[in-house]
């Protein structure tokens, strides 16, 4: 029976643990480094603190913003940081580039990835059908840039019929807005709402998710420093749970997680934060995957499939291994309790 950390309904849960499990005997502290900024989807860090989930497991934590995909990578291979958030394929460059680094996914957590082309039907981008022909607006550092390869080889996109315009992440939505590229590449969660702020009206734009047109990656997980978690294994999967019902709670009420987050960054706006963190609840977090299997585990069988599909975008230096990158050693067994919605 695999790990189930949270067993989803079709909308909002409400979550208690089925046993409770004793806190340690001292407050265990963990600096927990974050991929990007204090927006809505790092709101379930954020109630796991407030809530009081990580007291209970008698861990101290205090979370980090980060800068990017790979920022927190680094940070917990270093050890500096015993735990974070990373997009998973990132860590397998990383790994393949860094072996025997001390640094593995331990808790997967967007089970879709946000990769996305975001377009705009007035600019003859209705699906990805439409993507030949167009000019496409991609920062080079940008994550779902970096796999687009992968989303056109699985789609026979010819590519070379596709003008590809440069662009900064300040200004990709604005010139897609200005109708100076038909489609950027971005988040699921992000360059739509920075699109539709910007005036363009929600029936304009389309959304063309990665994982739904054949692209097998995961996304981002929860990554442990290893020698912290060899020496700290009761300490990891209590953050892990307290993070799962954080998760829980976020779900439950995003706008309660989204004024977690504003807690820490007043500048935010409320219902753009809890809007993004819907997004990513629907979009990359409550799968059919984890409807039927619960969060935090992956399948091996997909697994294999996106390491072939990365194959397509990177040389491995290194016969691929999955058991590197990531292990369900520190899931926590406890089953959550679930209340359906009246």
């Amino acid at each position: 029976m695999p790990n189930r950390l949270l067993t989803p309904p079709a909308a909002a849960m409400i979550a208690a643990l089925a046993a409770a499990t004793p806190a340690l005997a001292q407050d265990t502290e963990i600096q927990f480094a974050l991929d990007w900024r204090f927006e809505g989807p790092a709101a379930p860090y954020f109630l796991a603190i407030d809530n009081g989930y990580f007291a209970e497991e008698g861990l101290e934590v205090e979370v980090t913003a980060g800068q990017g995909s790979l920022d927190a990578i680094p940070k917990v291979a270093s050890g500096a940081f015993p735990m974070g958030f990373a997009d998973i394929n990132s860590l397998i460059r990383f790994l393949d580039q860094n072996p025997g680094a001390p640094v593995t996914a331990v808790m997967m957590v967007y089970d879709n990835p946000p990769f996305a082309i975001v377009g705009r039907v007035s600019q003859g981008i209705s699906g990805i059908e439409d993507l030949e022909g167009s000019v496409l607006g991609a920062p080079p550092p940008d994550g779902a840039w970096a796999q687009f390869p992968i989303l056109a080889a699985v789609n026979d996109i010819d590519v070379s019929t596709i003008t590809v315009e440069e662009v900064g992440f300040p200004t990709r939505e604005p010139m897609l807005a200005e109708g100076n590229v038909d489609a950027v590449t971005g988040f699921n969660f992000s360059s739509y709402l920075s699109l539709a702020r910007l005036g363009v009206p929600e029936e304009d734009i389309t959304t063309i998710l990665f994982a739904d047109h054949g692209v097998a990656l995961y996304g981002n997980a929860v990554i442990a420093n290893t020698e912290f978690a060899e020496a700290n294994p009761e300490a990891v999967t209590g953050a892990l749970r307290a993070i799962a019902r954080g998760w829980s709670d976020a779900i439950a009420d995003p706008e309660a997680g989204s004024a977690a987050v504003l807690e820490r960054n007043p500048a935010g706006d409320l219902a753009l934060e809890a809007e993004r963190l819907q997004l990513a609840i629907d979009g990359n977090v409550l799968t059919d995957y984890v409807v039927e299997n619960g969060m935090g585990n992956i399948d091996p069988a997909r697994m294999a499939t996106a390491l072939e599909q990365l194959s397509l975008t990177y040389d491995f230096q290194n016969e691929p291994d999955m058991s590197l990158y990531f292990t369900d050693a520190y899931l926590p067994e406890a089953e959550v309790l679930m209340i359906a919605p009246e």
